[in-house]
């Protein structure tokens, strides 16, 4: 690294261990015929510092105004470039879910697959949830989301994500492309696939991209990239439309695997996406250069699904609340969108309208959590606090006031309040707390206290 920028070389040039990252003698080979006479240009882009991004969350309310926070991301209306000095991940704001730290580029697909309010959607490889939460931004509350994870591991980070943004209307499940196929063929309006793949798009980002590549990873992701396909195809309903996308340059993984999946699904088609930003290609597809916009390299294709087969039916039935809520939600004068009750292990969710049968499935998030009830009585959940804008009774801390640390923290705060009261910082909420009307005794969750 040189001033916080890798320094790359070839294999024809001097260097001693530690100097940087060598970029695969194949890859520049092959780079060079795929650009041409932008190569040069590719080539000093990777020098330069890579942008920053992050998208605003408008699930909770008015976007604050924060002095890092820059120029607009122009595919995104909600992404904005930032300075990566002031480091944002530390600021509360992060911890409420006020913002989502998304590369820029990363943003692109979602433009692409361009989400509607009460439509069914599925992001088949969602982790760590950067898409899924910007498509939830986008349906507002309304309609289904389904968010999968083949990895049990960052299946866990997806949904921690999707709680921390304060989504309601989203499921996170745990399953192969293929079981979700098997499950719920033709159930989704449309279906994003953010395919695992060899990473080239990401060399200036991350240099384990670059150390794990070899001509052998991009054909065994190009292998596995198809099965995804396949299975992404069978969720899609009729009309309905899929996305998929890569952060990797090779044509194996890219174009050359949308054409071969256009046939060997005749019912598919390229469909035609507004997108000025990105270099257009055939069969709905779109590049994004590093050095051709502010943002690091990626792919995406846009296709629709023809025929007029119906949508399946939703046949799922809830349960009543209990009276541990009522009482509960009375308190604090809470209410809830359109969905219904289940009870999942030992918590109590509330699910969308348009949820499907789930038994059988590997499901870690049915909904929104909204507590556990011990003894007739609710104990909140920490998602719930995250998904409310206000509540009867709320304890607001200003964002860079000692109280907000040390709630953060664990600890107990001063609070006139008495009873459960919902923790805001900034006015946007961060958690629950329960007065006597002295202190706040801390409900922060421990796993995230800092």
């Amino acid at each position: 690294m040189e001033n916080g920028r890798h320094l790359w070389y070839t294999d024809g040039e001097k260097r001693t261990k530690g100097d940087g990252c060598v970029l695969p003698a194949a890859f520049l080979s092959r780079m060079k015929i795929q650009l041409g006479e932008d190569y040069d240009a590719y080539m000093q882009s990777l020098e330069r510092p890579r942008a920053v991004a992050l998208r605003m969350n408008p699930g909770k309310g008015p976007a604050p105004v924060l002095p890092f926070v820059g120029e607009p991301v122009p595919w995104e209306p909600l992404g904005y470039y930032y300075d990566p000095a002031a480091r944002p991940g530390l600021h509360p704001f992060h911890e409420a879910g006020v913002y989502y730290l998304q590369e820029a580029s990363a943003m692109a697909p979602v433009t692409l697959l361009d989400p509607r309010p009460g439509e069914r959607i599925c992001d088949l490889c969602a982790a760590p949830g950067g898409k899924s939460t910007q498509i939830a931004g986008r349906m507002a509350g309304q309609g289904l989301l389904l968010c999968n994870e083949f990895s049990p591991k960052r299946a866990k980070i997806l949904s921690r994500n999707i709680e921390r943004m304060g989504v309601a209307n989203a499921l996170v499940t745990n399953e192969t492309p293929a079981a979700l196929a098997r499950r719920l063929p033709g159930w989704f309006d449309r279906v994003l696939i953010d395919a695992p793949c060899s990473g080239e798009g990401m060399f200036r980002k991350e240099e384990a991209a670059v150390t794990d590549w070899s001509e052998e990873t991009v054909a065994m992701c190009a292998r596995r990239q198809a099965e995804i396909l396949d299975a992404g195809a069978a969720l899609v309903r009729s009309g309905g439309r899929l996305v998929y996308s890569t952060c990797t340059f090779a044509p194996e993984e890219d174009e050359q695997a949308v054409a071969a999946f256009l046939d060997r699904h005749p019912d598919f088609v390229p469909e035609h996406a507004e997108a000025p930003w990105f270099d257009a290609g055939e069969n709905g597809t779109f590049r994004l250069w590093p050095h051709r916009l502010r943002g690091e390299g990626h792919f995406a294709a846009v296709l629709r699904r023809t025929g007029d087969e119906p949508v399946p039916a939703v046949s799922g039935r809830g349960e009543p609340l209990p009276g541990a809520w009522t009482a509960f939600a009375s308190a604090l004068d809470l209410s809830l969108p359109a969905g219904r009750a289940v009870t999942f292990g030992q918590s109590l969710y509330w699910v969308p309208p348009e949820t499907p049968p789930l038994e059988g499935l590997k499901v870690l998030r049915p909904g929104l959590e909204l507590g556990t009830v011990k003894k007739d009585r609710l104990e909140p959940a920490h998602a719930l606090a995250l998904w409310l804008r206000t509540a009867a009774t709320v304890h607001d801390l200003p964002p860079d006031g000692p109280e907000t640390a040390a709630y953060l923290h664990g600890d107990v705060i001063p609070g006139a309040e008495t009873g459960w009261c919902l923790v805001t910082v900034g006015g946007y909420s961060l958690g629950w707390a329960k007065g006597d009307g002295k202190v706040l005794k801390n409900h922060y969750p421990k796993g995230l206290r800092r």
